[in-house]
This record gives C-alpha cells, sequence and structure tokens, in this order.
C-alpha cells in the first residue's frame, strides 16, 4: 500500500487530478534550476508544498523528486513542521506517510458525545426506567469534568439505559483500502461517573462490522459497579483496536448503565465525551 493513494480517496474534487497534471507540467519547466540543489535544500522547499500536491504533482516531474515524495525524510520533516509527532519510531517511508495523513485526518468520529443537542444521533435507544436525561456538570453529588470544554453528560434511570452510535468509516473518509490494507488503529474511549450518594452499574461495547454488519472484532467491559457513596470521580475507558484483518466498514459503539437502589428519577450511572478515532 502506498499514500500516493490518500488525496484521490479522500473526498478531494473532481477537478483535482487535472489540476495536479496541469501544476506537475508547470513546475517541470521550471526545474532546471532546482535539479543542481543539494538533496537537502530540495527536501526543505518541498516540504513547504501542501501534502496533495506532493503526491499528485511534484512526484510526477522527475524519478528524483518522486523518490523523494515516497521517501521518508520529507514527510518526517513535514511532521516535524506541523507538530504531528508520536511516528518516531517509525522508520520505512511508507509509515511515516501514513502517520503524517491519518494525523491530519484525525477527529472525533461519535457525533454529540456530550448531550449538547440532546439525544440527536444516537441510535437503538433503550430507555429503562424513566430512560435517558441529560444535565449540566457537575449535577448533584458530583464532580466536575476533568476537561472544562465539556458541560454536560447523559445519565441513566433505575432500570438499564443503552444507546448506541453506528459509524460509516467510509462516510467519514476510511476507504476500503486504508481500512484493509493499512488497518490503522481504531481508539475508543469513554468517560463515566457516579453519583456520590447512590449505587449504579456501567458497561460499554463496542464491535467492528463489516460490510454486511457481520462482527469482526469486539470491546466488552466487564459490568463495572461502582457503589454508594463512591467518590463521584470520573473514570476514562479505552480499547484500541489493531491488527483486525480486513473487512472493517463500520464502528458500533454502544454504552450504558443503571442505578443499583431503584430509586425513581435518575440516579443511574452519567457517561460523556464518548470517542472514536482513527489513528496511525
Amino acid at each position: 500500500y502506498s499514500c500516493r493513494s490518500w488525496p484521490q480517496n479522500s473526498g478531494q474534487q473532481s477537478g483535482v487530478g487535472s489540476q495536479s497534471a496541469e501544476l506537475a507540467y508547470e513546475v517541470k519547466a521550471h526545474t532546471s534550476d532546482l535539479i543542481s540543489l543539494p538533496e537537502a535544500v530540495l527536501i526543505r522547499i518541498l516540504a513547504s508544498i501542501p501534502a496533495v500536491d506532493l503526491v499528485l504533482a511534484c512526484r510526477l516531474v522527475c524519478c528524483q523528486w518522486k523518490n523523494l515524495v515516497d521517501g521518508a525524510a520529507l514527510w518526517i520533516l513535514k511532521c516535524q513542521q506541523e507538530g504531528l509527532t508520536g511516528a518516531e519510531s517509525q522508520e520505512d517511508a511508507e509509515n511515516w506517510q501514513n502517520f503524517y495523513f491519518l494525523s491530519k485526518k484525525r477527529k472525533n468520529l461519535i457525533k454529540n458525545p456530550c448531550g449538547e443537542e440532546d439525544l440527536q444521533h444516537w441510535g437503538e435507544v433503550e430507555n429503562g426506567g424513566d430512560g435517558w436525561k441529560i444535565e449540566e456538570l457537575p449535577g448533584d453529588f458530583g464532580k466536575e469534568f476533568p476537561r472544562e470544554e465539556v458541560h454536560k453528560y447523559f445519565v441513566t434511570s433505575y432500570e438499564w439505559c443503552r444507546k448506541a452510535q453506528v459509524i460509516d468509516l467510509r462516510a467519514e473518509g476510511y476507504w476500503e483500502e486504508l481500512m484493509d490494507t493499512t488497518q490503522p488503529k481504531v481508539v475508543v474511549k469513554d468517560w463515566y461517573a457516579g453519583r456520590s450518594d447512590a449505587g449504579c452499574l456501567y458497561e460499554l461495547c463496542v464491535k467492528l462490522l463489516s460490510e454486511n454488519e457481520d462482527v469482526l472484532a469486539e470491546y466488552k467491559s466487564e459490568t463495572v459497579a461502582i457503589p454508594q457513596d463512591n467518590d463521584a470521580s470520573w473514570t476514562e475507558i479505552s480499547h484500541t483496536f489493531s491488527n483486525y484483518g480486513p473487512g472493517v466498514r463500520f464502528v458500533r459503539f454502544e454504552h450504558g448503565g443503571q442505578d443499583t437502589l431503584f430509586w425513581k428519577g435518575w440516579y443511574g450511572v452519567r457517561v460523556t465525551n464518548s470517542s472514536v478515532t482513527v489513528e496511525p
């Protein structure tokens, strides 16, 4: 697999191919002065060019430029220039290219993770007891969240409440060849807490699904029991899928819980700041 596929498959506009060909022709016509430059200097010049143009245009100019664009040094420099770190242990060119493009695309694929839009984007909602409710942090007998940008949470009731999202990876820009060959990491995180005056239960289940929604990989947490008279602190749970094999097209994220005292109202587990990211 080569990252030469990245721009064509990342939702670029239809005219990019012809525009890049024209750019390559124009650049080629003015490369006589650049050919004689030391390779280190040329790499620095190329590193200032947008990644899409590097892959679609600059590598077409001549064999030297192709080798530089396909090599590791250029992408290492671009990663350093743009503050993308974490690939220090990766040595081959393809990994550095993958690292660059996956890092630039990285975002939370869970929509409405903190309840700012009520229950919008959440499906397969199970409303046990009095159902799901959204509350402002810190809430009664609760604690502030560790990150100040999070303001709300979902809270469960006296019978099991569950909700899920199914993420279409192709719709998010992660196409078949990428998922089948590169198999980037799929990182799942969630946060949960209880009220300090009530016990509760929490569960998380995440599945990687095929085109036909067959389960190709699965993570299911134990049922976490938070006792009554707990300190109401927020806990992060996480799991990383890797080397999961070809065929992954969807990610199904489901979490939920309830209280253990069966009090009417919303005394069950609280959840917020859920995330699913595709990473190098």
